[in-house]
């Protein structure tokens, strides 16, 4: 009987972080920018921006660049200072891609439904980037991240638990075919998380 060597997992260097992080951002920002146009909402610490921005009439990224602040003290405590250099990056890079969006595309057309599924997908897939190279997109990524790594709760049950409630606070301002789109993007986007983004699935 052969004895099979386990993987051995090979770091990403800088340069691939330094690819990657911006990449996974340009995804969560784009997703975020297309539920801002149809007055959607986003699970999340990012749900919280939006509604933020609705409520004040601040920009999103501000508010979720401003939001954010109060979790890097968990994040350097628990998660140390290269993951919380890392997350600090990508939340700027988010906070200011998200006002960069609508320079260069027009989606007042765009049908609520297709943008809730896109943003969705995109916002998922974007995360786990971010989560791959050892970061988070902020907030409640961080203490998904954290679950993940030290108690082996998959990151997509922990971001769903808390989306449910951003969305449930969302009543009172999003219309309720909107929210209903929202909350459709937010499954999707927690079922990518979910299936591709567990503990010792991926090795680097």
């Amino acid at each position: 009987m052969s004895v099979v060597d386990p993987p051995i997992a090979e770091k990403h260097s800088v340069w691939e972080d330094a690819l990657a992080l911006p990449t996974g951002a340009f995804l969560i920002s784009f997703g975020l920018f297309l539920l801002e146009q149809i007055g959607g909402v986003s699970g999340g610490l990012a749900g919280v921006g939006i509604l933020g921005s609705y409520w004040t009439g601040l920009s999103f990224g501000l508010v979720f660049f401003v939001i954010n602040l109060p979790f890097y003290w968990l994040s350097v405590k628990r998660m140390g200072w290269p993951f919380t250099i890392k997350t600090l990056a990508t939340v700027t890079l988010i906070s200011v891609m998200s006002a960069v969006h609508g320079l260069y595309l027009d989606v007042s057309s765009i049908a609520p439904l297709y943008a809730a599924i896109f943003a969705g997908i995109a916002i998922g897939v974007g995360m786990i980037v971010v989560f791959r190279h050892g970061a988070s997109a902020g907030g409640f990524g961080i203490l998904a991240a954290y679950l993940q790594e030290t108690r082996g709760i998959r990151a997509g049950y922990v971001q769903g638990a808390l989306d449910v409630v951003v969305v449930a606070a969302s009543l009172a301002l999003v219309p309720l075919d909107i929210l209903a789109y929202s909350i459709l993007g937010a499954v999707l986007l927690n079922l990518v998380l979910a299936i591709n983004h567990r503990p010792g699935r991926y090795f680097g």
